[in-house]
């Protein structure tokens, strides 16, 4: 087993390497604007997932996508060298759809509450289905409290169990 700590640094090292060069080596044009957000990587520190989004449509980010998968060995070279392992950590690149997800709960937030509005607009108009005060008032409370100590009081010379 690998000490947790040493593997989040060593993922937050495979983060900022492949930034570094996906920055400053990669010249494909197939490439956009990309963004690499997030690294993780196994407790072996054999396979290292690589998480990227990237500005644009869904072209931007298949030709992106390609040109990753291309440097896919410079990258993995470069991220071996840097951190001096035995073992090379084998590259995984990932889309991350942070925005996607995004957009999922804001329209998720925006029915919610829609239907909010919608409830209160229908409780403004509502009317109780029986009386209005359901429960009983003081006055009542008096007339039973009086009942109740009626029965609690056996008449004299009964016998009680």
């Amino acid at each position: 087993m690998t000490d947790p700590a040493k593997v989040r640094r060593h993922a937050e090292r495979v983060r900022e390497l492949v930034a570094s060069v996906v920055r400053s080596q990669i010249k494909d044009p197939r490439l956009g604007m990309i963004t690499i957000t997030d690294a993780r990587i196994t407790a072996d520190l054999r396979d290292a997932t690589v998480f990227y989004t990237v500005l644009g449509d869904a072209a931007a980010q298949a030709g992106t996508a390609a040109a990753l998968e291309s440097a896919k060995g410079m990258l993995r070279s470069t991220v071996g060298k840097a951190l001096g392992l035995r073992h090379s950590p084998t590259l995984t690149f990932v889309l991350d759809d942070v925005q996607d997800q995004v957009k999922h709960i804001d329209d998720l937030l925006a029915a919610a509450r829609n239907a909010d509005a919608e409830v209160q607009r229908l409780a403004a108009k509502a009317q109780y289905a029986g009386e209005a005060q359901p429960y009983r008032l003081d006055e009542d409370e008096d007339a039973d409290a009086e009942a109740a100590a009626e029965d609690d009081n056996p008449p004299a010379g009964g016998d009680r169990r």
